[in-house]
């Protein structure tokens, strides 16, 4: 082939040929003949260094190895193409390699399982062919045993002449010589038994001997045959014979095992169950450590545990709660042969300073109120009267203030008769209508006295209206409900209403049986030094002795004194009768029951199981909420201010009221929170809860003792002491005031119109004003009002008159005013001046 001028096309030896155009300058052009040489691949020799990665054998920089026609470029990018190449194959090698190894490890997998599976299978064939074997050779000894067993049952064969001369001689020989040979050694006689002395054997044991016994040497033959083994010795076989000859008699049998009424209770130690079912506590562990379970014998396991061992032992689980441990209080119903005339409990009701000590005073004849701070009843007082005629009475005297609801609510439960007290000057009050309701709630009869009608102001027939919105209707308005008009100061209309009660209490025909174990109600209970826990008790059956074992609510204790309501000690106390008990181990709470109990123990085992109940209810209480709940009571706390206190009251019923009346303190901002209250002198320990608490500690009643004092005054703890509930109410409420944020109120005290809008260097937009109304200060706050909408509110930067600076600016004059980051300003604009003062908030 060739070109344009005639010329030899240009060309490379050995390739395949082609045609390429070139352009020179001037726009001449000229085909060229090329041939295409073939890549040549290049294998490397055995052991020759393999190519560096990264570093092609045929560099880019190689101009000598290119390629005709191809740039550097161009020759880069194929070496790069080529480097990806070998790139994606080795991830490709890679990722085979990794699924043929997948593939392998799913194989020896498979293969383990199987061969598992086929190992298990083995091993159960395997199993259940020794078992069938173990089953045959027990069949077959059973029957060896029984064929044998028939055969001693048989009568001995007689014994046949002796067939051979010889053996008969040597037989009678050994007769003659009683088995013992007349001449020549024993190992002759022995060798010559082994050769000719089987018939000799035979005949012996033909001769009536046991056939079952051993005869002879055991030969290797006879063992491998499995013919003529060894046999039971005779010594064996007499054991046997005695063993059946005892069991025939019906000795040496083993007891038959009895299934028991095993009692289980929620936990229980491992020996008491072992002991309840009469097992031995080893064998009791043994089974517990084949559950899974290793204890000793002193440790506790819980009743679904110990169900299981009491099923596998063979016994009859029984469950009990705890709660039976009760069921030693005598609940038995009185007969009623058994029963007498016991004297009514009456309570006294009423609003505060109704009169209701004053008139019980009166009846005692003695100054009670005289004895209470501030001249009200702080206490529920137990006291027993003797009327004109002869008879008793128990009045029980509550308090009437709001603090005492609870109280009273105790002692209407445990009266029979409710005297509901009210001042003719003052008619119904608050405390009355509860008076009333407790009275209705506990069913029990009522009797108005309308007490203070010696005065002027008295009107006892308002007092009688007035009840019946309440619907108590007394006898005046033709009504059921005894009414008398009485005075605690003249002793009027007492010896009347002390007929009224008497008239009731034979109506309800009060009886009880005093020979019983006593019950009664705790009336209140308190901490006195030097006798300890003292509970005022009302009996209400049975007969309460000296030396008694008793359990109260949570404590127990055996009496050790009985204080009537004149201060002298007496032996016993009767139904109806109130007295304070001593020797408890605690003090409980006020409206606890007391039972007598026989042993102590009882009593202990009772008060730690009322404990522990106590407990897990309030556990259970704290427990019972959601993760939400907790998180938005914990919220809540954290926007209400608390102010913790500590208070000591020298009663139970004083420390219930004052905690009731700190919990109603308070609002959604503040409250009372009561860290601890108890009964008695405030202690060290006290001191040292209010410290890191930083809390003040409140005395009802009561003092701080020595070491307290001490600690509380290196400490910088505060003691606070009160005797009247009105006075620690009413500190306690202004000291949560002083907690509450303070309110902020707006005083608007100008209004400035801008008239025009100034820049100043330094200082930026300034608005030339005119105070319409009020005043402008410096320091008020501003709000920047465009409609009548507020578009801004802040502070002042700058009040200038003129060019002065200026505090305040009066109405009708001019100023300029520049407001603290703020520059959006316009003519036209009012500017709204207020100022803001806080005012204190208190509770209300």
């Amino acid at each position: 082939m060739s070109d344009s001028d005639g010329k030899k096309p240009l060309g490379l030896g050995g390739g395949r040929p082609g045609q390429v155009k070139q352009s020179f300058s001037h726009g001449r052009t000229k085909s060229v003949v090329v041939e295409t040489k073939r890549k040549r691949v290049v294998v490397p020799k055995p052991g020759a260094a393999p190519a560096t990665p990264g570093k092609p054998s045929l560099g880019a920089g190689d101009p000598s190895r290119r390629p005709a026609g191809i740039s550097d470029a161009e020759m880069e990018r194929r070496l790069k193409a080529l480097q990806a190449a070998k790139a994606r194959e080795a991830e490709e090698a890679e990722a085979r390699a990794a699924e043929e190894r997948a593939r392998e490890e799913e194989r020896e997998r498979r293969r383990a399982e199987a061969e598992a599976k086929e190992r298990e299978e083995r091993e159960r064939e395997e199993a259940l062919r020794l078992k069938a074997e173990e089953d045959q050779r027990r069949a077959r000894e059973a029957e060896a045993r029984a064929a044998r067993k028939e055969e001693v049952r048989k009568p001995a064969p007689a014994k046949p002449a002796p067939a051979d001369p010889a053996a008969a001689e040597a037989a009678a020989t050994r007769a003659a010589t009683k088995g013992v040979a007349a001449a020549g050694p024993r190992k002759t006689d022995r060798e010559r038994d082994d050769r000719g002395g089987a018939p000799d054997r035979d005949n012996r044991n033909r001769g009536g001997r046991d056939e079952s016994r051993r005869s002879g040497k055991l030969t290797l033959t006879e063992a491998l045959s499995g013919e003529g083994g060894r046999q039971r010795s005779l010594a064996a076989m007499k054991r046997k014979q005695e063993k059946a000859r005892q069991k025939a008699m019906g000795f040496g049998q083993k007891a038959e095992k009895q299934s028991r009424d095993v009692q289980l209770p929620e936990t229980i130690v491992v020996s008491e169950l072992a002991n309840r079912m009469a097992e031995r506590a080893a064998d009791v562990v043994k089974a517990l450590m084949k559950m899974g379970m290793m204890v000793t014998m002193n440790q506790t396991i819980d009743a679904d545990t110990a169900e299981l061992v009491i099923e596998e032992f063979g016994h009859r689980a029984v469950r009990v709660s705890d709660a039976d441990v009760e069921q030693v209080i005598d609940t038995v119903e009185d007969k009623a042969e058994d029963l007498t005339a016991r004297p009514p409990i009456v309570t006294i009701m009423g609003h505060v300073d109704h009169g209701k000590t004053s008139l019980l005073d009166a009846i005692r004849k003695t100054n009670v109120v005289s004895g209470e701070a501030g001249g009200i009843t702080q206490h529920i007082g137990a006291y027993q009267v003797t009327t004109p005629n002869g008879s008793l009475v128990t009045f029980l005297d509550t308090p009437g203030h709001a603090a005492f609801t609870s109280m009273r609510a105790r002692g209407a439960q445990v009266t029979d008769i409710v005297v509901l007290v009210v001042a003719a000057d003052d008619a119904v009050m608050p405390q009355t209508i509860e008076a009333i309701n407790h009275a209705k709630a506990a069913k029990v009869p009522m009797i108005v006295a309308i007490n203070k009608c010696d005065k002027p102001t008295a009107n006892a027939q308002k007092v009688r209206t007035d009840l019946l919105q309440h619907e108590v209707v007394v006898e005046a308005m033709s009504g059921d409900v005894q009414d008398v008009e009485v005075s605690a100061l003249t002793g009027k209309g007492l010896p009347e209403l002390l007929e009224a009660i008497a008239l009731q209490a034979e109506i309800l025909e009060l009886q009880a049986n005093p020979d019983r174990s006593a019950s009664g109600a705790v009336i209140e209970a308190k901490l006195d030094v030097g006798r300890g826990p003292v509970a005022t008790v009302l009996v209400q059956n049975g007969t309460l002795r000296q030396g008694d074992i008793f359990v109260v609510g949570e404590q127990w204790g055996k009496v050790r004194a009985l204080i009537n309501d004149k201060g002298d000690r007496v032996q016993e106390a009767g139904p109806s009768v109130p007295v304070e008990v001593l020797g408890l181990n605690g003090t409980p709470e006020a409206g606890d029951v007391l039972n007598v109990v026989e042993t102590e123990a009882q009593a202990r085992e009772i008060a730690e199981y009322r404990t522990q109940a106590a407990k897990d209810k309030r556990a259970a209480a704290g427990a019972a909420t959601t993760l939400e709940q907790l998180m938005a009571k914990a919220k809540a706390d954290e926007s209400v201010a608390e102010l913790p206190i500590l208070v000591k009251a020298d009663v139970q019923g004083s420390a219930e009221a004052i905690i009731q009346a700190m919990e109603k303190i308070g609002n959604d901002e503040v409250r009372v929170r009561v860290l601890h209250y108890g009964v008695g002198a405030i202690t060290e320990s006290d001191i040292g809860l209010a410290e890191a608490s930083g809390a003040p500690v409140i005395g009802f009643n009561v003092r701080a003792n020595a070491p307290a004092r001490n600690a509380a005054n290196q400490k910088g703890v505060e003691i606070r002491y009160y005797s009247i509930i009105y006075d620690l109410v009413d500190d306690i409420k202004a000291a949560a005031s002083g907690l509450l944020k303070a309110e902020v109120r707006e005083n608007f005290i100008g209004y400035a119109k801008i008239l025009e809008v100034f820049k100043v260097s330094g200082i930026g937009k300034v608005a030339g004003c005119l105070v319409t109304e009020g005043v402008a200060r410096r320091s008020a706050g501003v709000r920047l009002l465009r409609d009548n909408v507020v578009v801004h509110e802040g502070t002042l930067k700058t009040l200038k008159r003129f060019k002065d600076e200026v505090k305040e600016v009066q109405s009708g004059q001019e100023c300029g005013m520049a407001f603290e980051n703020y520059d959006d300003i316009r003519k036209d604009d009012v500017i709204e001046i207020f100022e803001r003062e806080e005012v204190e908030r208190k509770l209300s």
